[in-house]
């Protein structure tokens, strides 16, 4: 389907003005990202939102909303894209609306919304980490969707007060061999990535393709915006492979997108030992801000380990348009039918190759 062009509008302030942004080639984007603090920035850049683009087939339809002065003071990565499950949609990445102020954020809600309202069929999908709008346009109310946790950082790592548990089990991967080294190669980057899928396998999630990742290396890592760690043990004279964390930098923050992990070697402690590791290297570098990642709202567990960092829990609401008489989440509901039930459980026996191939085509065929 064609995405229509909405002519550039005023604002519900008569100082503002939202219009269709190519955050490739406007580099005004890139400015007003960078200078949002306590934010996941990094997944808003250019270059990521050009390969989420390439690999899902996801069509752009990016806002941004400029004052008088031709500064924007707000803006919207916006996809159109068509699943199989969920329907046609307009959708934002992750957090949605990085802006100044409320004003800014209700008139980019405001145009997402009459974007949405001249196709006929589709529906709107927005993240937000912060609920102000409620019932400010068309009675649009945000529920929570899950929590982010973002940890300032000092100037230098040795000023993070770190628990004392965390401590030790920095200190007991460290004297149990635990060694932390960046990525080189994209033989290191496939050696993770069947890692990663093997996590997934025991969530009973389905991995995002390998291409996504691949991509990623290709055109940021040389960059400095992808980042992977690892972490590695010696074991028979063999380097074993224990943990992995996939990072996106750019700006003022430090985000962990991907995870792969060894269940079975966890009581070495690899995943605390590679969060000090990019916690110190994010202070030498300049960084501000440490992004733990997303945790779902039921998963007290993994709420509290990243609250032990010093982390605090910043709340995402999801938006839709138009307002249905139900909002529970389209995936936490299907997972309670009978059929789902059966997928996961014959998805956590399935052999890792071919969860992999399965997985694209879960995405080649848009089945989400």
């Amino acid at each position: 389907m064609e995405v229509k062009r909405i002519p550039d509008m005023p604002a519900a302030s008569s100082s503002l003005r939202v219009i269709e942004i190519d955050p490739q080639t406007d580099h005004r984007w890139e400015a007003l990202a960078t200078s949002i603090s306590a934010s996941p920035t990094p997944v808003y850049h250019p270059d990521w939102l050009k390969v989420l683009e390439e690999i899902y087939s996801y069509k752009p339809a990016h806002l941004a909303c400029e004052d008088t002065d031709g500064q924007l003071v707000g803006i919207l990565p916006l996809f159109y894209r068509r699943g199989w499950r969920s329907g046609r949609s307009f959708t934002s990445v992750f957090t949605g609306v990085l802006a100044h102020n409320d004003q800014s954020r209700i008139a980019l809600l405001q145009a997402a919304i009459e974007r949405t309202r001249t196709h006929t069929g589709v529906q709107l999908h927005l993240r937000i980490m912060s609920h102000p709008l409620d019932a400010l346009v068309d009675g649009v109310v945000g529920v929570p969707a899950y929590q982010t946790f973002l940890l300032a950082l000092p100037e230098r790592a040795e000023l993070l007060p770190l628990n004392s548990s965390l401590k030790r089990a920095i200190n007991k991967a460290s004297k149990e061999g635990v060694k932390v080294r960046p990525a080189e190669t994209e033989r290191d980057l496939w050696a993770w990535y069947e890692l990663y899928v093997e996590t997934m396998r025991k969530l009973s999630v389905w991995p995002k393709p390998y291409r996504l990742f691949e991509l990623a290396w290709k055109r940021l890592h040389s960059q400095g915006i992808v980042r992977l760690l690892l972490a590695e043990r010696i074991e028979a004279g063999q380097v074993k492979l224990l943990s992995g964390f996939f990072y996106l930098m750019w700006g003022q923050t430090i985000s962990m997108t991907t995870v792969g992990w060894r269940q079975e070697e966890q009581a070495l402690r690899p995943n605390d030992i590679l969060h000090w590791q990019a916690i110190q290297d994010a202070c030498t570098a300049g960084f501000r801000w440490y992004d733990f990642g997303d945790v779902e709202l039921e998963n007290e567990g993994l709420a509290r380990y990243k609250s032990k960092w010093g982390a605090e829990a910043k709340m995402v609401y999801d938006y839709s348009y138009p307002i249905t008489s139900s909002r529970i989440d389209n995936t936490q509901e299907s997972s309670k039918k009978p059929t789902q039930q059966i997928v996961q459980v014959v998805r956590q026996h399935l052999p890792i190759k071919a969860i992999e191939q399965l997985s694209n085509l879960y995405y080649a065929f848009r089945l989400y």
